[in-house]
């Protein structure tokens, strides 16, 4: 096993934590990091970071990454990597002082969300490779956007909202080609909707509201057009859909009235939805991506609430603790896998605690769980824009 490191540490915060079992940690930071797994070398590249920790969030099939960097105080700023996860750059803002990136196409084209001087967050495409920034702008009558899917076309899809307290309705959208012509996608009957993804046919999934005041995923046919309801696994009473294929095998969670989540993925056009299961052990888990041989990745939840990415083999068989398949630093656990290329690269988010060393990272890790973080709750990250009545809290 091959442990590559991207980036060297420029310093390390100073804290004391109480790790089950172990007593007072010193002299280390409790710290998120993301990771490219690549399942074909069984090789492990630890990101770089523009702050103090980088959370990744999509990947496309030359192993570009893209995410958002943290720094204490100055908020999160999206970058993107080379290919293969090498080197970093910060992709800027419009004149404001935030972006985040969340999602990348074959071109190297990134989608997200940033702020402009004096104005809301709103969605954002950029030129291949990440080169140049282009407001996306809102549907008519709305104030913000957020863009979270892409696909090879540039079509990009996501969700458009205006001001309001209570927060008013979202409403999800697509654009044309390289993000030119937003138009709303509409809706299952009720009042609000979000796009999350989108493929090369131009099918969307995402979720919306029922006229009966139910939430349920949805998945429309090319360009977008006609939304279908995907229904949820019996016994659950709403369902999200967050990825989907170029066979329009789409993957996503549904959620028990106890709000524990089941991650699900369907046959070809969203037909069939059916579970994944949890990791031995576990109670929930959620599906956040898939490639096009049907290679799922995610996050399966203990009952204390602590995480381990999963990977499944093709159309979602074979459950397995992303952790038992490549060798980590020490200490180091996998939370959530973020995204995974049709090359079987996978970007995870991983936790633990960071010690610098002369040529080495020591990280330490047991029973630390989660770290009161969820790498990829998307629900909290898209939260972040407008409290919109489509995600739970």
């Amino acid at each position: 096993m091959i442990i590559k490191e991207c980036f060297k540490v420029r310093h390390c915060i100073l804290v004391a934590v109480f790790v089950t079992g172990l007593g007072p940690v010193t002299h280390a930071a409790a710290q998120q990091r993301s990771f490219l797994v690549d399942l074909n070398t069984r090789t492990v590249t630890l990101l770089g970071t523009i702050g103090e920790r980088a959370i990744a969030s999509g990947i496309n099939d030359a192993g570009q990454v893209v995410g958002s960097s943290f720094t204490s105080g100055e908020g999160s700023h999206g970058f993107i990597t080379g290919p293969n996860g090498v080197g970093i750059r910060d992709l800027g803002s419009l004149g404001g002082v935030f972006s985040e990136a969340n999602g990348i196409n074959n071109a190297g084209q990134a989608i997200g969300q940033t702020d402009e001087a004096g104005r809301p967050a709103g969605a954002f495409i950029t030129g291949p490779n990440g080169v140049g920034m282009t407001a996306l702008g809102a549907l008519n009558g709305d104030t913000q956007s957020s863009a979270w899917g892409i696909n090879n076309s540039g079509q990009v899809v996501g969700i458009s909202v205006s001001d309001g307290n209570p927060a008013p309705p979202a409403h999800a959208f697509i654009t044309g080609p390289n993000g030119v012509g937003m138009r709303p996608l509409g809706t299952l009957g009720g009042g609000s909707s979000g796009a999350q993804d989108i493929n090369d046919t131009g099918q969307v999934v995402g979720d919306s509201v029922t006229a009966e005041g139910r939430h349920r995923a949805f998945i429309t046919g090319p360009n977008g057009v006609e939304m279908r309801d995907l229904g949820t696994l019996a016994g659950d009473y709403r369902s999200d859909a967050w990825a989907i294929n170029n066979a329009g095998q789409v993957v996503g969670r549904a959620l028990t009235a106890a709000g524990l989540s089941h991650a699900f993925i369907t046959g070809p056009d969203g037909l069939g939805m059916r579970a994944l299961g949890t990791l031995d052990g576990d109670v929930s888990s959620s599906a956040w991506d898939i490639n096009d041989a049907g290679q799922v990745v995610g996050t399966s939840v203990t009952a204390e609430g602590h995480q381990r990415a999963f990977f499944t083999g093709s159309n979602g068989t074979d459950l397995t603790d992303l952790n038992s398949l490549v060798e980590l630093p020490q200490g180091v656990i996998l939370t959530e896998a973020m995204g995974i290329n049709n090359y079987g690269q996978v970007v995870a988010v991983g936790v633990g605690i960071l010690v610098p060393e002369p040529e080495t990272y020591a990280m330490l890790l047991a029973g630390l769980g989660m770290v009161g973080f969820m790498a990829r709750n998307r629900n909290q990250r898209r939260l972040s824009l407008a409290q919109t009545p489509i995600r739970p809290k």
